[in-house]
């Protein structure tokens, strides 16, 4: 070889060697963000989550004030939108508290419904539909309810919610012969 064709030579070894080395590096930094936010998941729970379904919408909030104006008033000032991505085609919207409005991430209803989340336990939840409120203890029965807009196991309690709504509190076939005396008494709490 000649002396350029060696220098060209070695200076193309160079560039190969650095590149494969920058690409090995990026490689295992993405592992560590990869194994970050994977942990990051495992950690992250939820303890309550509330639903309204209405005209063809479902709203979703993690923060139980917020929840609570936007049943008084119908309106919440922050919100994320997701058109179409109901089971039915339904716009899903996600409320925010102010802290989060400006978050494109980590927002803890989001997370649930996209599994990015667990479910605390216990978990708390609600869903207001068609004049009545149905009460979950597993957000598995909640995710199903959403789907087909009905629970199959309940045990229902006519005209006794805060405005005279029907409560349903959502049973599964685990503790469908069983009193849900826990759940009850959570949503007691958690609207007297």
């Amino acid at each position: 070889m000649t002396k350029p064709t060696l220098n060209v030579w070695l200076f193309s070894a160079t560039v190969a060697l650095g590149l494969g080395g920058c690409a090995s590096q990026q490689t295992s930094e993405q592992t560590v963000e990869t194994a970050s936010e994977t942990a990051a998941m495992q950690t992250a729970t939820v303890a309550e989550l509330y639903e309204v379904h209405h005209d063809g919408r479902i709203y979703f909030f993690y923060d139980r004030g917020l929840y609570e104006d936007f049943v008084k008033i119908g309106h919440t000032a922050y919100m994320v939108a997701r058109i179409g991505a109901g089971p039915k085609g339904e716009t899903l919207k996600y409320a925010l508290t102010g802290a989060d409005k400006k978050k494109r991430e980590g927002i803890p209803s989001i997370d649930l419904i996209e599994g990015k989340a667990q479910p605390a336990s216990p978990f708390y939840g609600e869903v207001r539909s068609e004049g009545r409120i149905y009460v979950f203890d597993q957000l598995e029965d909640m995710n199903a309810f959403r789907k087909v807009g009905e629970a199959p196991y309940r045990f229902t309690q006519i005209g006794a919610g805060p405005k005279g709504e029907t409560l349903v509190f959502v049973l599964n076939k685990t503790n469908k012969k069983e009193h849900p005396a826990a759940l009850i008494e959570a949503f007691k709490q958690r609207n007297s």
